[in-house]
């Protein structure tokens, strides 16, 4: 848990919650420490790799109305790019012309993100500001996060400044593995299966020789 994430977590309702449980003296301690710091948390190798390897992670804006938001954003592995120890930013791909994210963020630039990886069951919490940039604005910007491989239309990109963030424990979190991940246990197999059904073919072409 970073340093300024209990800061904006732990509300005064949060804590009266924390404190029914029993949690609240431990988590006070971090709260403190947090409210001390004024500067955003810095994101460590730790984050930036793992933020660097996912290919989908869930983002939570606000609406107008109150109302949270919450969407599933996906890409190839690496769509999601650390551009320096305070900012992410990742390619807005085209997708069913709804624009809800795109419009809370234009009223709300609160977001929250959770990324996952659950063949390791690691989960990553973060809170940050979000903007908007078009290709207009920062042509350098949008090319860097492209991918020529990737057959998507990017309609601009989204740019997070992070303040805070924390790792979840695995508790809860069912493995699941992409069809990447397996493909190596799966080529394995497959050599195998190969290898022995030539072994099957030739011993039933001896059997043959023998009649």
């Amino acid at each position: 848990m970073s340093k300024r994430y209990p800061a904006i977590a732990f509300t005064d309702d949060v804590r009266a919650v924390q404190h029914e449980h029993g949690s609240d003296t431990f988590y006070d301690r971090k709260r403190r420490a947090g409210e001390a710091s004024t500067e955003p948390d810095a994101l460590t190798d730790n984050e930036k790799d793992f933020l660097a390897g996912r290919d989908s992670f869930y983002l939570a804006s606000v609406s107008e109305s109150g109302w949270p938001y919450v969407q599933h954003r996906g890409g190839p592995v690496g769509f999601l790019h650390v551009l320096d120890d305070h900012t992410i930013a990742w390619p807005d791909f085209r997708g069913n012309l709804q624009y809800i994210s795109a419009r809370n963020l234009g009223g709300n630039d609160r977001v929250a993100l959770i990324a996952v990886d659950y063949a390791r069951r690691s989960r990553l919490k973060i809170f940050g500001r979000a903007r908007l940039v078009t290709a207009d604005q920062d042509p350098d910007l949008m090319r860097s996060l492209s991918d020529p491989a990737y057959d998507a239309a990017i309609e601009r990109a989204v740019v997070v400044t992070v303040d805070a963030f924390d790792w979840n424990c695995p508790q809860h979190i069912t493995p699941r593995y992409s069809a990447a991940e397996i493909e190596p246990a799966l080529s394995s197999l497959r050599q195998r299966l190969s290898a022995l059904e030539e072994e099957n073919a030739a011993l039933r072409a001896g059997l043959l020789e023998r009649r």
